[in-house]
């Protein structure tokens, strides 16, 4: 770039016609037949062919963890559980396991509860956590946008200039002079080893990244939003039997405490049954207090303050437990996981910034060029001088005691990292899946025996209340049975929940079928799923 100011000494008007008529033949003088044309030109179509190479590695996705395809666990496990229900009485449902079908994106429609389905549209639309997550994606996409071009194009900069200036031109006396200027300038930065092609590509995965952090986000949410409905449904179940067991020990107490006043009983016995109805009695606040903050974590979820109303109070009777259960194929889990795809885009990140550091011990070129004109207006005097140059530098680090190599075995270092924690991810998932497999089919059996345990505990109640109708048995006896009755139920409600967040648990586990959301619902994220 040419200098805006004429030397402290002054320019000499001549020089200044010597410059201009020089600029006006270089302009006359058609472009191909110029030297420096052809040298230049020579020299870019070089520069460009070597610019199509880049150092360090390319990366590929990575290959399925050997022992992954055997299975989610070594010891098999059924295509349908045990049929199980709250009603011993009746058959109970059995969930089946349909393998390598795949999951609906609106898998919460399987629990068949329209509040529930409403709930989690609202927390769709409103909460904090995903918003941010989106967000954050818009942030690594504008990052991108920002630098995507610089290495394809080069940089155009203008400048206008105009400075009012005194020097001594001829003999002593002072001259007041105007200058203008104005230039185009032009820069180029060749990337002849694919550095700037490598921090693109990093700025892609790091895209990639928040693509599939929203989904997880997205994921997340709605089976918190399930889990939680479930949880405040169990919780009410349990509210209420406990208030029922607690009223049924009331009235033993106080047949008990009547029989010590006779004489029938000793004082141990009164102390025993005043301890079961204390410790009843202190379930509930806790209970109460569960209750509380589910509704208030609800409300969150769907971007309210937890004193405001209107939110759904479910009750277990109102989520109806899904019968089919889509399994994914452990080949097709590492492409269905939001968490392993994002996990993914980092180590691809990771490896082109060891391309980045790579590049960087190598040599780089720059092309600069500049054209412009200088107006100088002096009394009734007016020069005008056109000026272009170009230029080319090369900067090779010499010396640097060992930096630049150290920061790419960082790089590499960063990179061995990422696939450490890519692997684990993918062993987390197979986990997750696992574990929520067997849970389902435990789930079940538990919820059998229990059922079981609450039909004994009526029929126990219904025989006792008819004995003690006949006079066969005592109503402290009958309390009894009413006591135990109502301790199953508690038991019940939980294992009724258990099954169904399970399920949910497992619908989260395989990835929560993003893969196949229809267009016309809402996306979290731009043509995610095009990259399943």
């Amino acid at each position: 770039m040419h200098s805006n100011r004429y030397p402290a000494g002054g320019v000499s008007p001549l020089h200044a016609n010597r410059v201009t008529r020089l600029a006006d033949q270089e302009r006359d003088t058609p472009i191909h037949q110029r030297p420096w044309a052809h040298r230049f030109g020579l020299g870019a179509s070089i520069c460009l062919i070597l610019s199509g190479c880049a150092v360090g590695p390319d990366f590929k996705t990575p290959a399925l963890p050997q022992g992954a395809a055997s299975g989610y666990s070594a010891h098999g496990l059924t295509s349908a559980t045990t049929a199980a229900g709250p009603d011993a009485a009746r058959s109970g449902i059995a969930q089946h396991l349909t393998y390598s079908q795949d999951l609906s994106a609106q898998w919460w429609e399987l629990f068949h509860s329209e509040p529930l389905n409403q709930l989690i549209n609202r927390a769709l639309q409103h909460n904090t956590t995903l918003a941010a997550a989106q967000a954050s994606l818009r942030q690594a996409r504008a990052n991108l946008d920002s630098t995507s071009d610089s290495q394809d194009y080069p940089t155009f900069t203008g400048q206008l200039g105009a400075t009012r200036e005194r020097a001594v031109l001829t003999g002593s006396t002072p001259s007041d002079y105007t200058l203008y200027n104005s230039s185009v300038n032009v820069s180029y930065t060749l990337d002849l080893f694919g550095g700037e092609r490598r921090q693109q590509e990093a700025l892609r995965a790091a895209v990639d990244y928040q693509r599939y952090e929203v989904e997880a986000a997205y994921q997340t949410l709605v089976s918190n939003v399930v889990t939680t409905a479930i949880q405040q449904a169990s919780l009410r179940a349990q509210l209420q039997a406990t208030q029922a067991l607690l009223e049924a020990q009331q009235r033993q107490l106080a047949v008990i405490e009547k029989q010590l006043a006779l004489g029938a009983v000793a004082q141990p016995a009164v102390l025993a049954q005043g301890m079961l109805v204390a410790q009843t009695r202190a379930q509930l606040p806790a209970l109460d207090k569960q209750l509380s903050q589910t509704q208030h974590q609800m409300a969150v979820y769907v971007g309210a303050f937890p004193g405001e109303s209107g939110l759904p109070e479910f009750q277990l009777e109102d989520l109806q437990l899904p019968t089919q259960l889509p399994v994914s194929l452990p080949s097709a889990l590492v492409r269905q996981r939001p968490d392993i795809r994002a996990s993914e885009a980092l180590l691809h990140q990771a490896s082109a910034q060891v391309g980045v550091a790579t590049a960087n011990l190598y040599p780089q070129i720059t092309l600069s060029g500049s054209y412009g004109s200088d107006l100088l207006q002096l009394g009734g005097l007016s020069v005008n001088n056109t000026l272009w140059n170009l230029g080319a530098g090369l900067t090779q680090p010499l010396f640097d005691a060992g930096a630049l190599r150290a920061k790419r075995s960082a790089s590499t270092a960063a990179y061995d990292q990422a696939e450490a924690q890519y692997r684990e991810t993918v062993l987390k998932a197979f986990q997750n899946v696992a574990d929520a497999l067997h849970a389902i089919d435990a789930d079940a059996s538990t919820l059998k025996y229990q059922a079981e345990d609450v039909a004994q505990a009526r029929r126990s109640l219904e025989v006792s209340t008819r004995q003690y109708a006949l006079g066969g048995i005592s109503y402290l006896s009958l309390l009894d049975a009413e006591r135990s009755y109502q301790q199953a139920r508690v038991s019940l409600a939980s294992a009724q929940a258990a099954r169904l967040s399970d399920s949910a648990a497992l619908f989260l586990a395989l990835g929560g079928g993003w893969w196949n959301r229809p267009a016309t619902h809402t996306q979290p994220v731009d043509s995610l799923a095009g990259g399943g």
